[in-house]
């Protein structure tokens, strides 16, 4: 028997080759040499144990097992869950300034541009024209999970789409290091959107909702549109019955079935979402927004969680049985807001993208984002869809 070396540092026996066969053996070693040198070690390795056939089912059940009890330790700290597996939303720990004269304060945003949370924020900010007064610094998520500050990679085509930055108030690398200045620090998680004072370094608030409510109302006196209301008191009771609907089957509802940690949780999520997007697909039919002909804060939030259901939803969080764009009524209501001057360049696709596809490694391990379908492309959704005919018909929300 001849031999050469593994790499578990044992010989591997080689059958020894009849005499008339043994000069084409050693002509050929060193290509063979050569070729385990260069490739991948992974790949060697699984051809010299097992050349082309599966690896033994043995192997496969103990990755398996070990996979499936890291990804649940994975999940765990990544997406909390009920003894169920039901995936439950950590609740905002800054919440409601009621008692602040926010004119008076020197006010910073910190928003992520995958955050569907963060992105409501976004856009009332630039509807109500408050881009001056409140200036904005955009977080994106490291491979370790969090928040950080860097230079944009992407080209830019547009001088206003909004990409990822610096820390524009603080000079902080990562968000949790903004969080620390307050004082007595923090030990909460670092979520954006959050609104911060820069003069007191002090946290004003991190609840997406109160953030854009204090936008459309408590800032009047500095916003350049402060005519548009998209809380009128005569609809307030109609956007809270909405929210309710909306926030748990729809804007959590993909994240209970994405995180869900069992058939049952996954099962009772995703039923709940469907039935949710086909009743507002029948009511969208007749109504231009969920109110009527104006657009409210309920459309900013539904909006926000539509224009990434077919980008990644449908395929990251498994909410396959349909695609935003087989419903009729609800994509065109995407449409139109996304329409809406300003609101376009609040989309970032390529970030809101990375954002999930490499960075929720439990979720895809690959790390590879797919391409972005061609009906989520600016060009597609600026299509006119011409949904103004629906306030001929008249509001019935």
């Amino acid at each position: 028997m001849s031999s050469t070396s593994s790499l578990f540092g044992s010989p591997i026996p080689f059958p020894r080759a009849p005499a008339k066969t043994k000069i084409k053996l050693r002509h050929h070693l060193p290509t063979v040499k050569m070729s385990i040198s260069n490739s991948n070690p992974v790949t060697t390795l699984t051809k010299l144990l097992w050349g082309r056939s599966l690896p033994p089912h043995l192997l496969i059940s103990t990755v398996r097992t070990t996979w499936s009890a890291a990804w649940h330790l994975m999940m765990s700290q990544l997406a909390p869950s009920d003894p169920t597996g039901r995936y439950t939303r950590p609740a905002s720990q800054f919440k409601n300034p009621t008692s602040l004269n926010l004119t008076n304060q020197n006010l910073h945003l910190y928003i992520g541009l995958p955050c569907p949370w963060a992105h409501r924020t976004l856009i009332v900010r630039a509807l109500k024209g408050l881009e001056e007064f409140v200036p904005v610094s955009v977080a994106a998520p490291g491979m370790d999970g969090y928040w950080e500050f860097r230079d944009s990679t992407v080209p830019v085509l547009d001088n206003d789409i909004i990409v990822p930055s610096l820390d524009k108030a603080n000079g902080c690398k990562t968000l949790i290091e903004v969080y620390n200045l307050r004082r007595g620090g923090y030990n909460g998680r670092s979520s954006v959107p959050m609104l911060w004072n820069v003069n007191k370094k002090e946290v004003v608030c991190n609840e997406s909702y109160d953030i854009i409510e204090l936008f459309n109302s408590r800032l009047n006196d500095v916003a350049q549109n402060p005519g548009l209301d998209l809380s009128p008191p005569s609809l307030k009771k109609k956007i809270d019955e909405w929210n309710q609907i909306i926030y748990p089957s729809v804007n959590n509802g993909v994240y209970r079935c994405g995180f869900a940690q069992s058939q049952e949780a996954y099962d009772s999520a995703v039923n709940e979402l469907f039935s949710t997007l086909e009743m507002l697909d029948d009511h969208l039919g007749s109504s231009r927004f969920l109110c009527g002909d104006t657009i409210t804060l309920a459309d900013v939030c539904l909006f926000t969680t539509l224009i990434r259901f077919d980008l990644v939803y449908n395929v990251l969080f498994k909410c396959t049985k349909k695609k935003l764009i087989e419903y009729q009524n609800l994509h065109g209501y995407m449409q139109d807001i996304y329409q809406i001057p300003k609101v376009a360049t609040t989309c970032n696709f390529e970030a809101i993208m990375d954002g999930y596809y490499k960075t929720l490694f439990p979720l895809n391990p690959s790390n590879i984002r797919p391409v972005i379908p061609s009906t989520s492309t600016h060009e597609v959704l600026s299509k006119p869809v011409n949904r103004e005919s629906l306030s001929l018909v008249g509001s019935n929300c």
